[in-house]
C-alpha cells in the first residue's frame, strides 16, 4: 500500500518544489532556489502559511512589486545558467495581473520562472468575491487567464489531485532548453488551503536532466559544405551561446577558422572584447566593423539567435548577393528563420562538431579577410577611446564618459545590468566585455524597471560578484521599489543612476521620425502645449536615500571616478548618482550603424515629418526577404 502524508495543496507544492533538482554536465543544483512573495487574501492562508511551515526547506524573499519579483527571479535564473530559478507567489486580482509584464519578459528571453498567483474560489461559495472579474459568457475565466499568452505552460489547480500532473509538467517546461520561459500554476485560494492525502513519492528528490542534443549527421554535413564554400563568413552569437555555456566552444571554432564573430545584445560577451575574432555588436546598435561585415557576408552563421529586427537592421543589413544563412539553434522554430539551413543542436555540441569536421579539411578564412576585419576593429576601438576620453575632469560627464569611467574600473568579476533607454545602444557599441556573464542586457523585451530587481537576483546567485544596475532617470521612476528589498536583506548591489531629464533614447528616435521629441522630456509645459520648459526640479538621489540606500553624488568626471571606486568597494547597497552633460541629445556615442524600421507618418504638414518620411522610404526600398 502506498504511504501518504496529509498536507494542504500549498504545503504539498512547497515541499515538492524543495525536492526538485537539475543536472547538466555532471553539476546538480536546486531548481527552485527560493520563493518571492507579496501576500493578500488570495495566498496568505495558503502559500503564505506553507512557506512558514517549511521555512527551513524553502527560502523566502519579500518583494515590493509583483512585476519586480519576477524580474529578480529572471535575473537569478540567467546568472544561474537557466539551471536554477525562483518561484513568485501573489494574491489574486491586481497582484496576479502585475505578473504579466514579467512573465512576458521571461518567456521572450527563454528564461525560466515559476509563477504561483492566487485565484478566485474554485467552490464559488460567493460569486463574485473581492477582486473577481466577472465574465458573463464564461464562468471559469479569471484575471489569471491574462497570463496564458505570456506563459510557456499554464494550469489552474481546481482540485488537489490536479497538482501532481501539473507540477510535473511545470518542472518539465522549466528545464526544457527549448520550451522554457514563464510557467504559471494558478491556485484558487480555497484549494490552496484544502487538505489531501499525498503519495510520499511526490516529495522524493527528483533530478531533471537538461539535454545537450547533437546535430543530425546530414545537417552537419551540409553545414560543413556551406562554410567551406563561403568566402566571407560571419558568425552571429546570440543568447543561446550563453544559455548553453558554449563560450569556449565558440572561441575554439573562431580560432580554428578565423571566422569573425559579431554578437547580439543577448550574445555579447560570447567572446572577450579583445579576442582576435570578436568584432562587437551587430545590427542597429552594433559596431561599424560588424555591420560592414554583415553587408558583405556571403554566409551568416547564426548561433543561438532569434534574428530580431535590431539584429537584421529590419531586413536591410544582410545585403550581399546570394547571401545564405546557417542557423545553429536548439529550437527548430529559430533554426529555420531567414530561409536558412538549419543545424538543430545544442550550441556547444553543434559548435564542437563543426570545429572537428572543419579541422579535418583545415578550413580557414583568407589572410586578406582576417586582416580586413582586424584593421576595421582597431579603427572602431579608437573611436570608442575618443568617446571615453575626458580631457577636462572637472566638468559634467557625457554618458559615454560615464560608461568609460566604469569600464576603466571593473574587472572580469563585475556584472553590469541594463534593459532600456539610451544605455543599451551605447553599451552594445562600446562596452568591453571581459567575461562570459559580465554583460547582462535584457533586450528581448527591453523592459523599463528591470535593472534594479534583476541586480538583486543576480547578486543572490553570485554573492561574491560586484553587480551594477545601470539605470536612467526614466527607467528609475518606473520601478525603484526593490531598493527597499536590497536594503532589508543586505544585498549589496551597486546602482549607477544617470539623470538626463527624460526618455533620451525615445527623444532621439522621435526627432528622427518627425515626432519632434514630443512628450519625451521631463520638463515643465510651455505655452505651445509642448513640454519644453525648464527641467523638473526632482531630486532622484534624495529619493534613493529615502528608500534606505547610501548615495554618492558625482558632479564631475573626477567625482564620478572617485564615487564609482567607493561604491565598488562597499559591502552595502550603494548608489552613484550623476547628471550627464548631454541632456538634449541621445548620448554622444557613435550613431547607429544600421537602420531600424519605425514607421513614419505617410502624410503630414510639418517639415520634420515630411523629411523623415522621405528618408524612411529610401531605407524601406533596400529591405529584402531572404528566400
Amino acid at each position: 500500500m502506498t504511504s501518504t502524508t496529509r498536507l494542504t495543496v500549498a504545503q504539498a507544492l512547497v515541499r515538492f518544489l524543495a525536492a526538485q533538482f537539475t543536472e547538466r554536465d555532471g553539476t546538480r543544483q536546486r531548481l527552485i532556489g527560493a520563493t518571492w512573495g507579496i501576500f493578500g487574501h488570495g495566498n496568505v492562508a495558503g502559500i503564505g502559511q506553507a512557506l512558514v511551515e517549511y521555512a527551513d526547506d524553502m527560502p523566502y524573499h519579500q518583494g515590493r512589486n509583483e512585476q519586480a519579483m519576477v524580474h529578480a527571479a529572471v535575473g537569478y535564473a540567467r546568472q544561474s545558467g537557466r539551471l536554477s530559478t525562483h518561484a513568485v507567489t501573489t494574491s489574486i486580482g491586481p497582484g496576479a495581473t502585475n505578473l504579466v509584464t514579467g512573465a512576458a519578459l521571461a518567456t521572450i528571453n527563454h528564461l525560466p520562472v515559476l509563477l504561483l498567483p492566487g485565484d478566485v474560489f474554485a467552490a464559488r461559495p460567493a460569486d463574485p468575491v473581492l477582486q473577481q472579474l466577472e465574465v458573463p459568457y464564461a464562468g471559469d475565466v479569471s484575471v489569471n487567464d491574462s497570463l496564458r499568452p505570456v506563459s510557456r505552460y499554464f494550469d489552474r489547480i481546481n482540485r488537489p489531485e490536479q497538482l501532481i500532473p501539473a507540477a510535473l509538467q511545470a518542472m518539465r517546461v522549466l528545464t526544457d532548453p527549448v520550451e522554457t520561459g514563464a510557467v504559471t500554476l494558478a491556485l484558487p485560494q480555497d484549494v490552496q488551503a484544502e487538505a489531501y492525502d499525498w503519495p510520499d513519492e511526490f516529495f522524493a528528490e527528483r533530478t531533471w536532466a537538461v539535454r545537450r542534443p547533437g546535430a543530425d549527421p546530414a545537417e552537419l554535413a551540409e553545414a560543413v559544405r556551406l562554410i567551406r564554400t563561403a568566402r566571407r563568413s560571419l558568425v552571429i552569437a546570440g543568447g543561446g551561446v550563453h544559455h548553453s555555456h558554449a563560450e569556449e566552444a565558440l572561441a575554439e571554432f573562431a580560432e580554428a577558422t578565423r571566422i569573425p564573430v559579431a554578437s547580439t545584445q543577448a550574445g555579447k560577451g560570447s567572446l572577450r572584447w579583445d579576442h582576435p575574432q570578436d568584432v562587437g555588436g551587430i545590427g542597429h546598435t552594433g559596431t561599424a566593423t560588424a555591420d560592414e561585415l554583415a553587408r558583405t557576408a556571403d554566409l551568416v552563421i547564426g548561433v543561438g539567435t532569434r534574428y530580431t529586427d535590431f539584429t537584421t537592421g529590419s531586413g536591410t543589413l544582410f545585403a550581399g548577393d546570394g547571401v545564405r544563412f546557417l542557423n545553429l539553434n536548439i529550437a527548430p522554430f529559430d533554426g529555420h528563420k531567414l530561409a536558412g539551413t538549419p543545424l538543430i543542436a545544442d550550441a556547444r555540441s553543434g559548435l564542437t562538431e563543426l570545429t572537428q569536421a572543419l579541422e579535418l579539411h583545415d578550413h580557414r578564412v583568407t589572410d586578406s579577410y582576417a586582416a580586413e576585419y582586424t584593421e576595421d576593429k582597431e579603427r572602431w576601438e579608437q573611436r570608442i577611446d575618443a568617446c571615453y576620453e575626458a580631457e577636462e575632469p572637472d566638468i559634467r560627464p557625457t554618458q559615454p564618459q560615464v560608461i568609460g569611467a566604469l569600464d576603466a574600473l571593473v574587472d572580469e568579476t563585475d556584472v553590469i545590468i541594463n534593459a532600456a533607454g539610451s544605455l543599451p545602444g551605447d553599451l552594445h557599441k562600446m562596452w568591453r566585455t571581459r567575461s562570459r556573464d559580465q554583460y547582462h542586457l535584457e533586450y528581448g523585451y527591453s523592459c523599463m524597471g528591470y535593472e534594479i530587481p534583476a541586480a538583486i537576483g543576480v547578486k543572490l546567485a553570485a554573492p561574491d560578484r560586484n553587480v551594477w544596475a545601470l539605470v536612467g532617470d526614466g527607467t528609475y521612476l518606473m520601478m525603484p521599489t526593490e531598493i527597499v528589498t536590497a536594503v532589508q536583506e543586505g544585498v549589496a548591489i551597486k546602482l549607477l543612476l544617470i539623470q538626463n531629464h527624460g526618455y533620451a533614447s525615445i527623444g532621439g528616435l522621435s526627432e528622427s521620425v518627425g515626432g519632434e521629441r514630443f512628450g519625451t522630456a521631463y520638463r515643465y509645459p510651455s505655452d505651445d502645449g509642448t513640454f519644453t520648459g525648464a527641467p523638473l526640479p526632482v531630486d532622484l538621489a534624495a529619493n534613493v536615500a529615502s528608500l534606505g540606500m547610501r548615495v554618492l553624488r558625482a558632479k564631475t568626471v573626477a567625482d564620478l571616478r572617485t564615487a564609482l571606486a567607493e561604491a565598488r568597494a562597499a559591502d552595502t547597497p550603494t548608489c552613484v548618482y550623476v547628471e550627464t552633460q548631454t541632456a538634449d541629445t541621445v548620448s554622444g556615442a557613435p550613431p547607429a550603424q544600421a537602420w531600424w524600421d519605425v514607421p513614419v507618418a505617410e502624410t503630414a504638414t510639418r517639415a520634420s515629418a515630411v523629411k523623415a518620411r522621405e528618408l524612411y522610404e529610401r531605407h524601406v526600398s533596400t529591405r529584402r526577404r531572404h528566400l
